[in-house]
């Protein structure tokens, strides 16, 4: 069983670098971060990057509007230099809201514009001469990056749940960040991955699955509060975040629970629509229960499919997060 972490500076940086520091003695693999309308990420990154030997960085994801191909290739140049070759740089559309009203950049051609950005990256990481004519870049001065490079390509992790998407991923990645996608899924998710990367040529696992796997411990205190707690995210992510989302969730085995969600919410009835998230679409994309059950669940996604499960960063203290993480590797 292979895990992550996602993990951003918080309100104390410090305690959370030696968090991190934690996670990265016990082997979890992966530390990422977000980016949305917060503060940027690559500050952060660079603290990692400085405080950490072996542990993988990455980002979960960086929007592919608000900064050029160029000068994501630029930035991850230099934290690769900084970590040593630990960098993943983790991609993705984001939504029209953030975009367009936080970013003041039209919002189209997403498949498109995440596939020439990979193109253009990977050709800046490996040193070549940027020649490139896509359908959105036309490159074509040869600039080249030069810098002192640990290695000639940082791997891609790009977040996808649509069909086009997931099969584009394929492609391209090295890696998928799927959220909210149901454990008994990931066998489809694999299969089709597998058929995208060999209709390019690339091996069938080309592509590491590394899904956001939400946690919720039932502790007898306040188990009702819990359950509302897990319900919530997929709540919001069917009636809130467009479509791509509850589309996802119907398709895959949630049509009923999807419906009855999002009829509730088009009244404005909260409750009615939280409640509509029913127990068994709780347990299959959530992991819930005891907090000794956690790290069996966790080991059963392993088995379905979940190459590389990315778990928030317990809260408290150092001391407390650190036993946490340490009683989910079970």
């Amino acid at each position: 069983m292979r895990l992550g972490v996602l993990a951003g500076a918080g309100s104390n940086w410090q305690e959370s670098i030696e968090k991190v520091r934690i996670a990265e003695s016990l082997g979890y693999e992966l530390v990422a971060t977000g980016e949305a309308w917060g503060p940027s990420t690559i500050p952060w990154m660079t603290l990692v990057a400085e405080h950490t030997e072996r542990i993988q960085i990455g980002t979960s994801i960086l929007n592919v509007y608000s900064r050029s191909p160029g000068a994501i290739a630029q930035e991850f140049a230099m934290l690769d230099q900084l970590s040593g070759g630990r960098m993943v740089c983790g991609l993705g559309s984001s939504g029209h809201r953030v975009i367009e009203h936080f970013h003041g950049v039209p919002f189209d051609k997403p498949l498109q514009r995440i596939r020439e950005y990979v193109e253009i990256i990977n050709l800046l990481i490996s040193g070549e001469r940027l020649e490139y004519a896509g359908e959105i870049f036309e490159l074509a001065r040869g600039f080249r990056l030069d810098y002192d490079r640990p290695r000639t390509h940082i791997p891609i992790y790009i977040a996808a749940i649509t069909p086009r998407s997931i099969r584009q991923t394929a492609e391209i990645a090295d890696g998928i960040f799927p959220i909210h996608w149901p454990k008994q899924r990931f066998a489809s998710l694999r299969d089709d991955l597998s058929a995208g990367a060999s209709a390019v040529g690339r091996a069938g696992d080309a592509v590491t699955i590394a899904p956001f796997t939400n946690i919720y411990v039932l502790d007898g205190t306040d188990d009702e509060g819990t359950w509302e707690a897990a319900r919530r995210p997929l709540f919001h992510y069917v009636n809130r975040m467009g479509d791509f989302y509850w589309n996802m969730l119907a398709s895959n085995g949630f049509a009923t629970e999807v419906g009855a969600s999002r009829a509730a919410w088009a009244e404005r009835d909260r409750d009615g629509a939280l409640a509509a998230i029913s127990t068994s679409m709780v347990r299959e994309i959530q992991v819930i229960g005891p907090l000794e059950s956690i790290a069996e669940q966790l080991e059963e996604r392993s088995a379905l499919g979940a190459d590389l499960q990315m778990i928030q960063m317990p809260s408290g203290n150092p001391t407390e997060a650190g036993r946490r993480l340490e009683m989910l590797l079970g």
